[in-house]
């Protein structure tokens, strides 16, 4: 097209983070930027520190002068509406001051994570800087400390979610608006974040990931929680969705350096932009299926193919076909067409899968007999058998399919390609096929089918 164009400008939120800066990439400004970005605001940034550090440890840390922190605050100020601003590393006594009057000055939101202590465990405020954080906190919109920091600031031992819930009370004495206590640093099975307001409490419980890869989770945290509020979101919410996008965060977390690795700010975003594809690859396996007429294979409460984003954590983020497949005279037809959060039974199985082997992502239902249980023996990986009369009952939606992905996938090493049962009273027998990848599941349903068909 030749020609010009009229530009069609965009106008995000402004976001404001002060902090140090990561060199490895991971944590401080270069997390805090990522992060606004990834939640749809646009991130101005104000250097207190440069730090020559790594994933494996903080080699040195250089402060910026008092003066030109403040210099950049008020060119940042002087040109840009910044709606919600958040601090992270702030390293001496002074910044903290510095900080603390600019906020009193100013009604933008201000998120405070009261950064002391690395996640490689250095040191990144002398202790005699620490008191000084009361007069930032008192300007808090709401402020995020770990255990071990609200420890620090309120003198309380943290240990349990009661010793939480004092230490946020006390933070808002001290005049933050709100505070979230986060729990991580906490030694419990699970993970409670504990989040108090002048309204009451309100916790926030969700499994512990086993990893170490937690360098920037604070940074990102609070910088998600910011932009949110920059978009006008309430606190609460904004609080409840950040813990949420933090969580997958740490799942999927980067596999970079040498050390334990970085949270992944951008997950969340990789999420959305590969629902097209999944869905398109769904589509795929059940167009191959309506070709080869899959009628021998499809279970009497029907068939469905489910595909899950590489990042996926809930049925909503699951592509399959609404109202399943079913046999038809001439064959098989989908109901309906495929979209996002339409099935529930092999959505959650598929799922629960994930959680043993996140590399699995598509995965179908097929009926079970002793000719499939023959035809199983033709697929390119194992087949584990699982007794469903040993199945507890249920105590909330979706636990049985837990339970049978755990009998699955929990003790047993390496990839699988299927999972049957025999059924039970009230429960069809049935087949599960699970893939990586598209193509594999339909090359194993098809392997399946075509035994049957020889």
């Amino acid at each position: 097209m030749n020609g010009s164009r009229d530009p069609a400008p965009v106008e995000p939120p402004v976001t404001l983070t002060i902090a140090g800066s990561d060199s490895g990439g991971g944590a401080g400004i270069q997390a805090d930027l990522k992060t606004m970005e990834a939640v749809g605001a646009f991130g101005t940034s104000v250097v207190t520190s440069v730090t020559a550090q790594n994933s494996l440890s903080v080699e040195s840390i250089h402060p910026v002068p008092v003066e030109e922190i403040e210099a950049q605050i008020e060119a940042v100020g002087s040109d840009f509406h910044i709606q919600a601003a958040k601090t992270g590393m702030l390293g001496t006594a002074s910044v903290i001051e510095l900080v603390a009057t600019h906020a009193a000055q100013t009604d933008t939101a201000f998120v405070v994570d009261p950064v002391m202590v690395a996640a490689s465990g250095d040191r990144l405020l002398p202790p005699d800087a620490a008191d000084t954080y009361v007069e930032l906190i008192a300007e808090a919109t709401v402020v995020t400390p770990n255990a071990d920091e609200a420890e620090i600031l309120t003198g309380i031992e943290i240990d349990d979610e009661a010793s939480m819930q004092r230490a946020g009370e006390q933070l808002l004495d001290i005049g933050a608006t709100a505070a979230l206590v986060k729990g991580g640093h906490v030694g419990t099975d699970g993970v409670t974040d504990v989040f108090v307001t002048e309204d009451g409490t309100q916790t926030f419980e969700h499994p512990r990931v086993e990893t170490a890869a937690t360098h920037g989770s604070g940074c990102t945290l609070s910088s998600s929680i910011a932009a949110r509020i920059a978009h006008g979101e309430e606190l609460s919410t904004a609080v409840a969705t950040s813990i949420e996008f933090m969580g997958r965060a740490i799942r999927y977390h980067l596999d970079v350096g040498e050390g334990p690795g970085a949270v992944h700010h951008l997950a969340g975003l990789r999420e959305r932009a590969a629902r097209h594809p999944t869905q398109e690859a769904v589509e795929s396996v059940v167009d191959r299926l309506v070709e080869a007429d899959a009628r021998a294979i499809v279970p009497e409460v029907g068939m469905n193919v489910v595909g899950a984003t590489p990042f996926a954590e809930s049925a909503s983020e699951t592509a399959a076909v609404e109202g399943r497949i079913t046999r038809i005279e001439s064959g098989i037809r989908p109901n309906r067409g495929t979209r996002f959060g339409a099935s529930s039974h092999v959505a959650r199985f598929l799922l629960s899968a994930r959680e043993h082997d996140a590399g699995l992502r598509f995965a179908a239902n097929l009926r079970f007999d002793e000719e499939i249980e023959a035809a199983l023996a033709n697929l390119d990986a194992p087949v584990v058998e699982i007794d469903r009369s040993n199945e507890p009952t249920p105590d909330v939606e979706g636990s049985t399919m837990d339970w049978v992905a755990q009998q699955a996938f929990g003790d047993a090493a390496g990839a699988k390609a299927a999972v049957f049962d025999r059924g039970d009273v009230g429960k069809e027998a049935m087949t599960r096929v699970v893939a990586p990848d598209a193509r594999t599941l339909s090359d194993r349903v098809r392997t399946i089918l075509d035994a049957l068909q020889a």
